[in-house]
């Protein structure tokens, strides 16, 4: 693909199974590393996150099964089955889980996700110190608190978002990037301030790994 040439995203909505398979901290690890680093065994996988091949291939047939990754038939062999993720990006709903049981996993796929994304803040802040000064000057942390209605909200989010995936549509091509380029990972969370809206406080849903 040529440079600036757009490539539409695969995305999927998960069902109440696919939720399910990815409200797991490997699991969802997992398929991120897929995503992002491409096929890869159940051994290599393993050695990158610190298990055993027994725990990988496991949590790997339970991704399979809800459909979320897939086998790369064109590498590997039948002892050495090769792995790829079946779509390029999760998008969920809230607002359209009805079901008490939907609601509960959605809310525990999401605190994953949530640890997650501030272990790798975390894992960035720590390697500032380390980097190269051009690439130092454009990391940034920042949050705003600010009135809005759920439409204003909406209003922002849609035009944050069009920015950035035009930029992941137009930027997935490795073999074409320019030399001074990079991996980079831009995270965007929005939500009402909490203890504010919701009619029940509760704890972030913990799963066990």
């Amino acid at each position: 693909m040529a440079t600036g040439e757009r490539h539409e995203i695969n995305r999927v909505r998960p069902d109440l199974d696919q939720l399910k398979a990815m409200a797991h901290p490997v699991r969802l690890t997992m398929l991120g590393r897929l995503r992002t680093d491409g096929p890869a065994t159940a051994s290599s996988l393993a050695l990158q996150l610190g298990l055993n091949s027994g725990a990988t291939s496991y949590h790997l047939r339970q991704l399979a099964r809800a459909g979320l990754i897939e086998e790369d038939t064109t590498r590997g062999t039948k002892r050495d089955r090769w792995w790829k993720a079946a779509h390029e990006a999760t998008m969920t709903e809230p607002a359209a889980a009805d079901d008490v049981e939907e609601r509960a996993v959605l809310g525990a796929y999401h605190g994953v996700v949530a640890h997650q994304a501030a272990v790798q803040i975390e894992q960035a802040a720590a390697e500032l110190a380390e980097l190269p000064k051009d690439w130092a000057d454009v990391v940034g942390a920042s949050d705003y608190n600010v009135y809005l209605t759920p439409q204003q909200v909406r209003r922002v989010k849609n035009a944050v978002h069009e920015v950035l995936q035009e930029v992941a549509e137009t930027s997935r091509d490795t073999e074409q990037a320019p030399e001074d380029a990079a991996p980079v990972v831009f995270q965007f969370h929005t939500f009402p301030r909490p203890g504010v809206l919701a009619t029940v406080t509760t704890q972030p849903a913990r799963t066990e790994s």
